[in-house]
């Protein structure tokens, strides 16, 4: 398995500089970083960081965060993702990552999801051509984002396969799909829709091995199946970051 620090979390107490975490994830062996917001950074120290270490960018948030459940803001989504993929581009990153927003109370929620569907179809015709890919994320509303509209991988799936682009694709998080009870297995035959993967423990969203998730099996799993991405490390580390990253001993890595 390949790793992304989610520079965020990852290295934030040893390095208030995110430059600088991007050369610490270098330093501890991984392949990549990402992190959320571009527009709360230095991009041009990002970018050098980046260069000198050869890490690749795994991803950044579309900005701004817009409830494409609503048609209401649509525009207003679309003009972030041509902002947002200007950003991609001068960082490097070939992932840009949207979120569904909140459950909108007294509309059908066949009627939101397809408000989602449409404006990520609207959101591909911006993309095409440019290698850049719109991972749209499920989330979990039992814990972290209560009121979430998407919070079943199966509807992701399916919404990702109605858009029907190549330009749009889903980020499986493991830790909120089991936060919401479901198996790794929800994926299967549907693997190639998965252009991202973030990893963390439950319960308290720690470092793997600092919970109960099976998270060595949910790997294994991924890696049999022919996940060949990056594993995104979107957790709070408990001890210093590098200490955290011995759990990829426990999975060969």
């Amino acid at each position: 398995m390949r790793y992304s620090a989610c520079i965020e979390w990852l290295f934030a107490t040893e390095e208030p500089d995110v430059a600088n975490r991007i050369r610490a994830a270098k330093a501890a062996g991984l392949e990549a970083v990402e992190f959320w917001r571009f527009s709360n950074k230095d991009q041009a120290a990002v970018r050098q960081a980046l260069d000198e270490t050869g890490l690749t960018l795994a991803g950044i948030l579309c900005e701004p965060i817009a409830p494409l459940t609503n048609p209401d803001v649509h525009e207003r989504f679309l003009e972030g993702v041509r902002t947002s993929l200007a950003a991609a581009q001068a960082l490097g990153t070939k992932v840009m990552i949207a979120q569904a927003g909140d459950f909108l109370p007294g509309v059908a929620r066949s009627a939101q999801h397809a408000a989602i569907v449409k404006v990520l179809g609207e959101a591909a015709k911006i993309l095409e051509g440019t290698g850049v890919i719109l991972a749209l994320e499920p989330l979990n509303d039992r814990v972290d984002h209560p009121g979430y509209y998407l919070t079943s991988t199966e509807e992701g799936l399916d919404i990702v396969d109605e858009v029907a682009r190549p330009e749009i694709r889903l980020l499986y998080d493991i830790y909120h799909a089991a936060v919401m009870g479901e198996e790794i297995e929800v994926l299967d035959g549907r693997l190639d829709r998965v252009i991202h993967v973030h990893l963390a423990d439950t319960p308290g969203r720690g470092e793997p091995g600092s919970g109960r998730l099976d998270y060595v099996d949910r790997l294994d799993w991924l890696e049999k199946q022919g996940y060949v991405g990056l594993i995104g490390l979107e957790y709070k580390p408990g001890a210093a970051t590098v200490e955290t990253l011995r759990f990829r001993e426990t999975v060969g890595a």
